[in-house]
């Protein structure tokens, strides 16, 4: 199973910002610099357990919702991720996934 870095990454944005956290702010509470935030944030480079640790403390989320999406706190983790992947998708292809899920979502379930 391999991790998408850049969707851990827009986790972690979402979480620092829900904090009303800056980048460098959060740098300097984990003592590292700013670039390397904005590194992990655009899933440019993996964050080591220890430091993914230390921001889940900080950012008081769970590795589990920043690794995988899942929240045993929260119901709506799925519909939270699938939100999460449409960001920054065209109108194009926007348009082309809600035909594929609107069959989905219209069928009526005996």
């Amino acid at each position: 199973m391999g991790f998408d870095y850049g969707i851990i990454g827009k986790r972690i944005r979402q979480a620092r910002e829900s904090k009303g956290l800056t980048q460098e702010q959060l740098a300097e509470k984990l003592e590292v610099s700013n670039a390397y935030i904005s590194k992990i944030e655009r899933g440019k480079t993996p964050i080591n357990l220890d430091r993914l640790s230390d921001l889940c403390v900080m950012l008081e989320e769970s590795p589990d919702y920043i690794l995988r999406g899942a929240n045993s706190g929260t119901q709506d983790y799925l519909r939270n991720e699938i939100i999460v992947m449409l960001e920054g998708c065209s109108a194009e292809k926007i348009k082309l996934i809600s035909q594929v899920i609107k069959p989905i979502v219209d069928y009526k379930e005996k």
